[in-house]
């Protein structure tokens, strides 16, 4: 057992042991600080280096999209003119952008509408609760 651990049959008087006890504290206090700070910087790291793969495999898929474009017109030129090839697969891809903007817009809006029984809602009811006003349960 070590020197700083527990000993029950120590007879060191009560006042020395509540004297020690505010070091004891500060020392628990910065070993836990010390633990959390080291598992922080691992797992920022981990995130770090996680966030930087997701983007370079981000800017390979776009790439790899524009094969795929290239692809389709090559494709498409096999049987139609290259002109119109291409303007199949233009309009096809403006297509997709403009239902995609429709979600998107359609999904932003439903957001950020106001929920009449959401959190605005509670706290101007808290706020009136406080002020007395309104109705409110009293506990």
């Amino acid at each position: 057992m070590t020197s700083s651990g527990f000993n029950p049959k120590s007879k060191r008087p009560l006042l020395a042991l509540i004297g020690e006890l505010p070091g004891q504290i500060s020392a628990l206090v910065k070993a836990e600080l010390d633990a959390f700070k080291a598992e922080f910087a691992t797992k920022a790291k981990n995130f770090g280096v996680g966030a930087a793969l997701l983007v370079l495999a981000g800017v390979i898929l776009f790439f790899v999209l524009g094969v795929f474009i290239a692809l389709a017109v090559i494709a498409l030129a096999l049987v139609l003119p290259l002109w119109l090839a291409t303007l199949i697969v233009a309009v096809a891809l403006l297509l997709i952008a403009i239902i995609l903007v429709l979600i998107g817009v359609n999904r932003v809006k439903a957001a950020t509408k106001p929920d009449p029984e959401g959190v605005h809602a509670s706290i101007r009811h808290d706020v009136d609760a406080f002020k007395g006003v309104g109705e409110y349960e009293h506990k």
